[in-house]
């Protein structure tokens, strides 16, 4: 298998350019075992039928009078239909599982219609599934003569058997998506710190969809090393800034050749 250099790293963080099939292979030999997955993949969602599933990202996942859709850049990957995302989520969970240490957890996000698919092939994967931690959104949607569409969930497992002891963590958060975002479907910074806390501190979080970083700021925050997988060149530039950023230094790299190590 050809190397994979980085896209950009610190002396904590390790950002990768690429597919995650292709990439997550070639990283234990590179970092070691990792001690939690915690990821937000594309979700495949938005609808019901194979056309709006086809649609752009920002038309399904942003309000039609968002006017972040004018610039917050289009996401891949996200136009599986149900047997095939079953199928590819199976896969990248496996290939997650071969690179984890033991006792390690798991956290993926998705929505109702993913609720199922993704559980299914987080047990595919090898994982044992432990649960679910609900991410409650006060304003929704509106949804004239429905019910709300509210939440967004998060199942969790482990690799194998995890040990009884350490902090409890709560199982769900309450709170709005970010303002001022720089990703399409990007996750609150504070409820990605609260999931990654159940990760040991100095141990290794992996993201192998990365989007925008969250999940490695909040890793860096936690006192973590983070490696993240992002096809989408916008957005690793996004990332290699805001990981930086968060570690209280500059990293090297392709990001230094972008300016962004001044």
């Amino acid at each position: 298998m050809s190397a994979i250099e980085p896209y950009a790293h610190g002396d904590r963080w390790t950002l990768y350019k690429g597919d995650s099939l292709a990439v997550l292979p070639t990283l234990e030999k590179r970092h070691g075992k990792v001690s939690m997955v915690c990821t937000d993949p594309p979700y495949s969602s938005g609808g019901a039928m194979r056309g709006d599933r086809t649609g752009s990202t920002s038309s399904k996942y942003l309000r039609s009078d968002s006017a972040q859709a004018d610039y917050l850049p289009q996401f891949a990957g996200d136009n599986r239909d149900a047997r095939g995302f079953l199928m590819w989520s199976a896969l990248w969970m496996g290939a997650a599982l071969d690179i984890s240490n033991v006792g390690s957890v798991i956290a993926c996000f998705c929505d109702w219609r993913q609720w199922t698919a993704t559980t299914d092939a987080m047990q595919a994967g090898g994982w044992v599934w432990r649960g679910v931690v609900p991410w409650m959104k006060p304003a929704p949607r509106p949804s004239k003569g429905r019910f709300a569409q509210s939440s967004e969930f998060v199942p969790w497992g482990s690799a194998g058997p995890m040990a009884d002891d350490g902090d409890c963590h709560p199982g769900h958060w309450l709170g709005m998506p970010p303002h001022g975002r720089e990703h399409i479907t990007q996750k609150p910074l504070e409820f990605m710190r609260q999931l990654v806390a159940i990760a040991p501190a100095e141990s290794i979080i992996l993201d192998p969809f990365n989007g925008s970083g969250t999940t490695g700021v909040a890793a860096l925050l936690r006192g973590c090393h983070y490696i993240g997988i992002e096809r989408t060149e916008e957005y690793c530039t996004i990332s290699a800034r805001r990981l930086a950023e968060a570690a209280g230094g500059m990293g090297e790299g392709k990001a230094g050749q972008m300016g962004l190590l001044g």
